[in-house]
Parts: structure tokens; C-alpha cells; sequence
């Protein structure tokens, strides 16, 4: 007989919550993402574990899309069925959020950014998820083709319908935000948060000016790949470990990417984080959220003693100047 989940009943002492630009809505400073490690060749025990130590350490945010895998959509159905089976009664401590925008099937239909994929995905996405709406529903990245009018107001049709709560974006430059903002505040629909890339390692969001923008704009920014897909931690210090994320899916970082300057950077500021008292990924992810316009970091995670390790960012994410300049100046060496 499967174990009964019992949330802990301090599970939110050692968090901190962010209000989620001007709406009503906290994010969880930490948040879990499901990107990888929630697909269909991934241990299902695993998966659960994962999601009852980040319950039970104050973390309330699930992140999906409709594509995450692989195969597409089995993020979304592993999370569903642990959702029915563990957290059924804490859905409403829980904000679920997925996303539409990328390649997801076949034809002219699954992909992009019209009013046919993204009413169609959410619909889809309900059933794998096995809920009657999730708390956020972004459109995952921007459509050259497709009227920008046209994609907003599936997001407000959406929201409208109940189908989800909040709207948001995903990997929108500042262009694209401002008019989308403009768009939604004429349907009486306000985005409430852009989520994009954003680490030490990579700054686009302050070259592009969406970091300032949505600070001005009234939209919360939720940053994903904090850690840049793991090369900002201590994991590749001494080669590439078989459990790692290059050596076993090297779809979005690739071995080439352990450059001798990248790997000189890696050690340098590791050697920064001991003095800090963290390790290197507890300050890569306390320097994402060092001001307030960042109200969440996503970690991916293999195992639960990773977020564990993680959420102690919380307490540490003051960083004197000395130390920022000194962190700019390893990352442009």
C-alpha cells in the first residue's frame, strides 16, 4: 500500500515569498521546475520525493510547459499523478503553472503562437495535469508571425475562461513585453510576470532591458536556468560526472561549453562562494536574487538533497559591492 503524503506543518518557515510585480500574487523565492528530470526515462519514486521535499521546504511553485519531456507532455503527466496522489489537499497552497509556444505536435497547428495552439494546449495540458485550471499560463516565447493581438487575447480568453488565473510570457525581449503589456491592459487582463534566462554567466536580461522594463511595466520576473544549466556549480570541477547533465542529455549544454576560460571562471568563483560561507550554486542562485526585481529562481533537480541544499539561499542574498564588482570582473576575465 503507497504512503500517505502529510505535508510538514513548518513548511514555510524557511522560505521567503515575493510579491509577483504589481498582483496580488508570491511567488516562493525558490521555485521548482520541471523541465528536465520529470520525463518519461526519469525514476517516477524520484519525481515524487523531489516534489515532497520542496512542498515541505516552503516551495509552492511547480513550473511546466506542454512540451517538457521527453517524450512531450510526460513532465506534465508525471505531474499530474502526483498531484493526485499526494497533493490533492493542498492545491490551493500550490500555484501550477504551464506554458504554450514551442514545437509540440505535428502539422501546422501545434507550434508558435496562434489562438488555435494556445486554446487547444491549455485544453491539453488540463487533462494531463489533472486539474480544472492552473494558477499561470504563459505564452513560452515570442511569434514574428503570428499578431501579437492575436496571442494576447488567447491568454486573456483563457484567463477569462477560468481555465487559468494569471497570465505571463516567456523569453519576451522588451519590444515584445511593452507591446504586450499595452495589449493585455486593453483587455483588462494584466500580465503579472516575464519568465527568462538569467545567471551570472548570463546577463541578457539587463543588455536587453527587459529587467528594467518590467520593473517599470508592473511585471514580476521569474529567472530559469539561475544555476546556466548547471555549469554554475562545483560539479564540473574535476571532469564531467556520469550523472550529470551533459553526460546524460546533452541537448542544451554540450561538453564544448567547458572551455579552459569557463572552467577557470567556475573555480574562481567557487573559491568566492567558500568564503561566503555557500557553496557555488547557493550563490549563483543568492546573487539572481540580490534585488527585487527578480521574485523566483527555477532549479531543475535530480535528487532531493539538491533542493534541500538550495532553499538556504534565502538567508544569504546580500552581497556587498566589493564582492559584486569582483564577480564581474571573474566573469568578464
Amino acid at each position: 500500500m503507497a504512503d500517505i503524503y502529510v505535508a510538514s506543518d513548518k513548511r514555510y518557515d524557511r522560505m521567503k515569498y515575493n510579491r509577483v510585480g504589481k498582483s496580488g500574487l508570491k511567488f516562493p523565492a525558490v521555485s521548482l521546475g520541471f523541465w528536465h528530470n520529470f520525463g518519461s526515462k526519469d525514476n517516477y519514486d524520484t519525481m515524487k520525493a523531489m516534489c515532497r521535499t520542496a512542498f515541505d521546504s516552503g516551495i509552492t511553485q511547480f513550473d511546466l510547459a506542454n512540451n517538457y519531456g521527453p517524450v512531450y507532455g510526460s513532465a506534465e503527466e508525471n505531474a499530474g499523478r502526483i498531484l493526485k496522489e499526494d497533493f490533492g489537499p493542498y492545491r490551493d497552497e500550490l500555484v501550477i503553472t504551464t506554458k504554450a509556444g514551442y514545437d509540440m505536435w505535428p502539422g501546422p497547428y501545434g507550434n508558435w503562437g496562434s489562438k488555435k495552439y494556445l486554446t487547444a494546449s491549455i485544453d491539453q495540458s488540463l487533462k494531463r495535469l489533472g486539474l480544472e485550471y492552473v494558477d499561470i499560463f504563459y505564452h513560452h516565447r515570442m511569434d514574428p508571425e503570428t499578431p501579437l493581438e492575436e496571442s494576447m487575447e488567447a491568454l486573456a480568453s483563457i484567463v477569462r475562461s477560468g481555465k487559468a488565473l494569471y497570465a505571463g510570457i516567456s523569453n519576451y525581449n522588451q519590444e515584445y513585453t511593452r507591446e504586450a503589456v499595452t495589449i493585455m491592459k486593453k483587455l483588462h487582463c494584466p500580465l503579472i510576470v516575464n519568465q527568462r534566462s538569467y545567471s551570472i554567466f548570463n546577463r541578457t536580461i539587463e543588455e536587453d532591458g527587459v529587467k528594467k522594463c518590467c520593473k517599470e511595466q508592473g511585471l514580476g520576473i521569474i529567472a530559469f536556468s539561475p544555476l546556466a544549466q548547471g555549469l554554475l556549480t562545483d560539479k564540473y570541477l574535476h571532469g564531467i560526472p556520469e550523472d550529470s547533465r551533459i553526460a546524460r542529455d546533452n541537448r542544451f549544454l554540450k561538453a564544448d561549453a567547458l572551455t579552459p576560460q569557463r572552467l577557470k571562471q567556475i573555480e574562481m568563483l567557487n573559491e568566492m562562494a567558500a568564503k561566503r560561507g555557500q557553496t557555488l550554486a547557493q550563490m549563483a542562485l543568492s546573487w539572481v536574487l540580490k534585488d527585487d526585481e527578480v521574485c523566483s529562481v527555477l532549479i531543475g533537480a535530480s535528487k532531493p538533497e539538491q533542493i534541500r541544499e538550495n532553499i538556504s539561499v534565502v538567508e544569504n542574498t546580500d552581497f556587498t559591492d566589493e564582492e559584486l564588482r569582483k564577480i564581474d570582473d571573474i566573469v568578464a576575465g
